[in-house]
């Protein structure tokens, strides 16, 4: 059984340093994103404070990224220190863990779907409000933006099978109310 555990936890620690660095690398890949061209004898910048959006998603996936290292130490601290996890032994730290996976999972998410919504105006403009495309000008820095899309995509995913881990050590610790049919009465 403890073998069992050390693995649960070994495989936690590689989700939560995948976690991790997806989200560290969509961060990275919109917030250093720039690109400057000439249009019409003007040069234009545009970067990532150009969409508020996309400047979420930078804060967003930053903060997912720290959140995704600091369990991840606690993987590696908790793992060495302890045969189980205390994750795994109280019921409060489970579910700490549980809602802070939550709102990490939904925050990530929240934000690239946002982020997603005002990249398309980007790509495919709104002419009901006059808005022209943008990507046609800036192609670079709309496919690094795609990139850092998918790539908040994979770390939102990886966050929500990361809440799913922390829901299932939450309910181990709660006593089964079925019968036990081979039970000695």
């Amino acid at each position: 059984m403890g073998a069992a555990r050390g693995t649960e936890v070994k495989a936690e620690g590689v989700l939560r340093g995948a976690c991790a660095a997806l989200a560290a690398a969509a961060a990275l890949l919109v917030g250093l994103s720039t690109q400057t061209e000439t249009v019409l004898l003007v040069r234009k910048k545009a970067t990532v404070k150009d969409v508020q959006a996309l400047w979420v998603l930078a804060v967003a996936a930053g903060a997912a990224a720290g959140y995704h290292l600091l369990q991840l130490l606690k993987c590696f601290y908790l793992g060495r220190r302890f045969a189980v996890s205390p994750c795994r032994n109280s019921r409060a730290l489970a579910w700490t863990c549980l809602l802070l996976d939550k709102a990490c999972a939904y925050t990530t998410f929240a934000a690239t779907v946002a982020a997603t919504q005002a990249c398309m105006i980007a790509l495919e403009g709104a002419h009901a409000v006059q808005w022209t495309k943008l990507c046609n000008i800036y192609t670079r820095f709309c496919e690094q933006i795609a990139g850092s899309l998918a790539l908040g995509m994979l770390a939102a995913a990886g966050t929500a099978v990361a809440s799913a881990v922390s829901a299932r050590n939450l309910f181990r610790l709660y006593p089964s109310q079925l019968p036990r049919p081979y039970a000695a009465h």
